[in-house]
């Protein structure tokens, strides 16, 4: 039996659906995270805390678990351990991303310069070059639009900066705003080969000041000759960091004019519990997909299914405590819902962006159009009651 260890930092959400996809695979799984596993006494070789926040420590535990129990890839579920995975991977001599293209990907300013190296179309950056506003500050090393803010008064900027570098005990990063609709790409990169997998339409307008996402559809309904003219962009956008193998999650801005600007490339898949809309061949998910290709087994099929599905990550409207939701039965009633999933617990506190990190839940449809599951998402959405204290 082949064994992955796969590495799920605590406050993941993607734990579960990973171990589904080793269970069909039939893989055993190592789990690796920062904290004990409950039942680590138990599970032995199949348990291992790594320091996350040390990627050599780390990488010195999976080394070490290996030569008494080894493993046959090493695979990482959010950014966080993509560092780790690659250097563990380079040195174990399974399939991997060079680990400094893994940093440059952790590093947005390091991203930027290797896109305006490479000419990869993207936003003008500072301090590289001359931008006007309005301007977004970003952290360099957070994702999912943490800390991130349009500024449009150069009055506010340098205290922008600030609550910016707060939020990310970081450096941060300013760049132009880039008008226009946003759009998702999810890849996957074998020995260097770049494929497109699954493209995504953001319906939401996302104009800031702060960067919320809600809505992704699949298929885009973008015209096919802007499809292949993005995966083309992903596919140099990749290259020019250096990325050889694995899932890529790519973001992307289509302007008014029609121009492409590369927000974002990191090499893991899409957070949260979107990977939930995806089907590929005979139904695999996409972190089988992920496991299928660490492991080198063979693909039969990467078509996506035919049919459009799509997820709405539901907002933080405000901090306080989430005291209820209500309306869940009538949101899962809604034709063409197939799911709806809340993460966070009533009597917590909840944090909205630029600060917050968390959504309170995902609601998933499927239907005959991106159209039909757009309207179904929007749909149930109306139906919950979430207060907030």
């Amino acid at each position: 039996m082949q064994r992955v260890l796969l590495i799920l930092p605590s406050a993941t959400y993607r734990a579960p659906d990973f171990l589904a996809a080793a269970r069909s695979l039939g893989v055993e799984v190592v789990l690796a995270s920062e904290t004990e596993q409950t039942m680590a006494a138990a599970m032995g070789d199949r348990a291992l805390v790594l320091p996350l926040d040390d990627p050599d420590a780390s990488v010195a535990a999976i080394l070490s678990l290996h030569g008494r129990s080894p493993v046959d890839a090493v695979v990482a579920a959010d950014d966080g351990g993509t560092l780790i995975a690659a250097i563990a991977s380079t040195a174990l001599g399974f399939a991997h991303n060079p680990p400094e293209a893994i940093a440059t990907t952790r590093d947005k300013l390091a991203m930027r310069r290797a896109f305006a190296v490479a000419g990869v179309p993207q936003p003008r950056f500072a301090p590289d070059d001359a931008i006007a506003f309005p301007v977004v500050v970003k952290p360099v090393g957070l994702s999912a639009s943490r800390g991130v803010i349009r500024v449009d008064d150069p009055d506010l900027l340098d205290a922008t900066i600030e609550r910016v570098a707060g939020i990310a005990d970081g450096p941060v990063i300013t760049e132009e705003y880039v008008p226009g609709i946003e759009i998702a790409l999810e890849g996957l990169l074998d020995e260097g080969r770049f494929r497109v997998l699954a493209v995504f339409d953001k319906p939401d307008p996302l104009v800031g000041p702060y960067f919320e996402e809600t809505i992704y559809v699949t298929p885009s309904r973008l015209p096919e000759a802007t499809l292949d003219e993005i995966g083309a962009v992903a596919a140099h956008a990749a290259d020019a960091i250096g990325l050889r193998e694995g899932p890529v999650h790519a973001e992307f801005r289509i302007t008014p004019e029609g121009g492409i600007a590369t927000l974002e490339l990191a090499a893991r898949s899409i957070g949260g519990l979107c990977a939930r809309t995806l089907r590929f061949g005979a139904g695999i998910a996409l972190e089988e997909v992920i496991l299928r290709h660490a492991l080198g087994m063979p693909f039969d099929d990467l078509a996506r299914e035919h049919a459009a599905a799509g997820v709405m990550m539901l907002p933080i409207p405000r901090a306080g405590t989430l005291e209820s939701v209500s309306g869940i039965d009538a949101a899962r009633a809604v034709p063409g819902v197939v799911g709806v999933e809340l993460t966070l617990r009533t009597g917590r506190p909840v944090v909205p962006l630029p600060e917050g990190d968390r959504y309170l839940g995902f609601v998933f449809a499927r239907g005959t159009t991106p159209v039909v599951v757009e309207a179904a998402l929007r749909t149930a959405a109306d139906q919950l009651d979430i207060v907030i204290r």
